[in-house]
């Protein structure tokens, strides 16, 4: 997903009892001593039903670097934080507990990093009005962009933010005008919103920029084709931070936070050693140097029919290309050799299990049986065999740059 950066494992629970939460805060304060200065911005970027996705940027107002950073601050209604990304989450009663993911420890002076999570809430959704970083109260507003008051309660948004991974970002700015795109497959339905989507056939195309706001740009998708078979292409052009992923524009089979279509053939037990055959033909066309991969991303959950709030226990992404210098979340395990291809094995950890399996060398066409990917996490002791798959994303992630993706051909197909 990001950069190659170190995860510390989580040391409590969303629910971790209030002596352990304190002893983790005492022994964060002893290591990492108080800013000089701080601020923490926080905003509702959507809210549902008795959902909504929290964004916060916390900022070095002093002059020294921040190594190391624990954030705190108490939900003032019956809110309760569901998952996060970007660091490891925690809540005891009303107050909630954030800490740095690893990569993301060092906060320059005068820079930011932005982190999320998603929750729930009951009769209302007022925001946090104090927080805390290594124990210092800092001055706190509203996430630059987003609303000043809480949104209405609306039905779910198609691409809510998931957790996901994000660092450093600069200010956010006016997106400019939608990218140019490049030749390929003949243009069907287009759509240059973010989060917006495209049905086609059993699969969905999902223009999500869950990370847009960590710089500034712009994406749009097509379709050229639909049923078993899909192409489609995506253009984009998006500045900022290079190790902060802007977007995953992508083709959806089955879930993501919530189901599309029907008669997808998922969710699946990965006990029952179905095989989940693809084939992905695609052309990268890099307009300026572009930091970014392509890859299929996976869903898996311990039940049999997730919805929408439901929040993944493991995701295994498999990246058949990269550019830039991109790099997966956590720490490579091992390198393993899958149909024929060697694969760097990483392994991580934003809330959920995240296992990333990158090619040690790029291609622009795949045959593959993604349960072989299952299979050996599986083995490994990593992934129980009870578990669900219920969602097959393929796509790209882009950091930074200006280019396409024109899709000739895609399929997934469940034995």
């Amino acid at each position: 997903m990001l950069r190659k950066r170190l995860v510390i494992p989580l040391a409590v629970a969303v629910t971790g009892s209030s002596v352990a939460v304190a002893g983790i805060l005492q022994a964060d304060a002893a290591e990492n001593p108080a800013p000089a200065g701080c601020g923490v911005s926080y905003g509702v970027a959507a809210q549902w039903n008795s959902g909504f996705t929290a964004n916060l940027q916390l900022r070095n107002a002093g002059s020294a670097p921040i190594e190391g950073w624990t954030l705190g601050f108490t939900l003032p209604a019956d809110q309760r934080v569901d998952g996060g990304w970007s660091g490891y989450w925690s809540q005891n009663g009303t107050a909630v507990t954030a800490r740095d993911a690893g990569w993301n420890r060092t906060i320059a002076p005068g820079g930011t990093v932005s982190i999320g999570f998603n929750g729930t809430w009951r009769g209302s959704n007022p925001p946090p009005t104090a927080f805390t970083l290594n124990g210092m109260a800092c001055d706190s507003g509203p996430v630059p962009g987003s609303p000043t008051t809480t949104p209405p309660a609306t039905s779910r948004p198609a691409t809510p933010s998931p957790a996901a991974t994000t660092t450093t970002t600069p200010p956010i700015t006016a997106s400019p005008t939608k990218p140019p795109t490049t030749s390929g497959p003949a243009k069907g339905a287009e759509n240059c919103t973010p989060g917006g989507a495209i049905a086609a056939g059993e699969y969905w195309l999902n223009n999500n920029q869950w990370g847009k706001d960590s710089g500034s740009g712009s994406q749009c998708l097509w379709d050229a084709a639909g049923g078993d078979t899909l192409a489609w292409g995506t253009s984009w052009k998006w500045t900022g931070q290079s190790n902060s992923v802007k977007s995953y524009a992508s083709a959806v089979l089955g879930w993501h936070w919530g189901w599309k279509s029907t008669d997808t053939g998922l969710p699946i037990r990965l006990s029952e050693h179905r095989s989940v055959r693809t084939n992905w033909d695609f052309t990268v066309t890099q307009k300026t140097a572009n930091t970014m991969n392509v890859s299929y991303d996976l869903w898996l959950h311990d039940i049999a029919a997730p919805d929408w709030p439901d929040q993944p226990t493991d995701e295994v992404m498999v990246w058949l290309y990269r550019s830039g210098g991109a790099g997966p979340v956590g720490t490579k395990q091992a390198t393993v050799t899958i149909g024929g291809t060697s694969w760097d094995l990483y392994r991580g950890d934003i809330g959920w299990n995240v296992f990333s399996f990158v090619r040690t060398g790029n291609t622009t066409s795949a045959e593959l049986d993604l349960t072989a990917f299952t299979d050996d996490l599986t083995t490994r002791g990593w992934l129980p065999s009870s578990k669900y798959l219920s969602g097959v994303q393929a796509g790209t992630e882009i950091f930074t740059g200006e280019g396409a993706l024109d899709t000739s051909g895609y399929a997934v197909t469940i034995d």
